[in-house]
């Protein structure tokens, strides 16, 4: 019995770990719509997801994109970012649209919203998508 008691306050403990980060960033078929960039709207269409455990995914206003999520809840550190490069029309506001995200260092979802930012205070909002 003793065994028991020790494995379930454990398995609770791991359990709340995985429910928190999935709680996080919302499940795997969760979109994040890109609204603004440092307060200003941001109009080319960006879709930020989180598919698994420890990835991004999405679409920038030309290009799908793919990276790995490089540290836990509420920090935020991408790597490997990897993007299709197909040329469109909104390409500048693409290299605009990356440049922020991989400068982000810390995450924060209230509710329908997620926010980006960084120590010198630039700051990305996103809206979970309907």
């Amino acid at each position: 019995m003793l065994r028991l008691t020790l494995v379930l306050p454990l398995m609770a403990l791991f359990q709340c770990d995985r429910d928190e980060t999935v709680a996080a960033y919302g499940a795997s078929d969760w979109s994040w719509v890109l609204r603004e960039i440092d307060g200003q709207p941001f109009e080319a269409s960006v879709i930020l997801q989180f598919p698994e455990e420890g990835k991004i995914a999405g679409n920038a206003p030309c290009n799908s994109y793919n990276g790995t999520l490089n540290a836990p809840y509420p920090w935020f550190a991408i790597k490997d970012l990897a993007a299709t490069r197909a040329a469109c029309a909104a390409l500048e506001a693409e290299g605009v649209y990356f440049a922020a995200l991989l400068a982000m260092t810390q995450s924060e979802v209230s509710g329908d919203v997620l926010i980006l930012r960084n120590e010198d205070g630039h700051e990305m909002v996103f809206k979970a998508a309907e």
